[in-house]
């Protein structure tokens, strides 16, 4: 996508998408909104006790999180949510290299932000600007019950 305009349904801001992270996902593995373009959002999350597997490794999980997190928030920034809802349809994830220690960084852009569906391409790298994770993610778009 590369036209000049938006394509969020409406103008929001990062303090709004970071106040909606209380008690849930997100907010427990200290993922926070960092950078909202007019075709991107970008976020951040620890490499820590909470997002580590056993072996000291970011947990491949809590980078599918982070991608899903980041192109879940995204599609709803799309659709009217007076009219329509985003959920989850399909994620993948190809974990190219691994963290141990810092900040990981998500990068969320469009592939196809369409009526019914949306995709979108989820890079997340690590403060040496590696990539760690590529994901895609799938949003169905649903109309909300009359």
């Amino acid at each position: 996508m590369t036209n000049n305009t938006h394509i969020w349904f409406k103008d929001y801001s990062l303090e709004e998408l970071n106040s909606s992270r209380t008690e849930n996902m997100t907010h427990h593995l200290g993922i926070q909104y960092i950078d909202l373009q007019s075709h991107s959002l970008t976020a951040t999350m620890p490499v820590n006790e909470k997002t580590k597997q056993p072996f000291g490794l970011l947990h491949g999980g809590a980078s599918c999180v982070l991608a899903e997190s980041l192109g879940s928030v995204c599609s709803w920034m799309c659709i009217d949510p007076n009219q329509s809802a985003a959920v989850g349809l399909e994620i993948n994830a190809n974990h190219i290299r691994s963290a141990r220690s810092g900040l990981v960084t998500g990068e969320c852009t469009p592939i196809h932000v369409g009526r019914q569906t949306h995709v979108w391409s989820i890079s997340i790298k690590d403060e040496a600007n590696k990539l760690i994770c590529i994901s895609r993610l799938t949003c169905s778009i649903l109309d909300k019950p009359l």
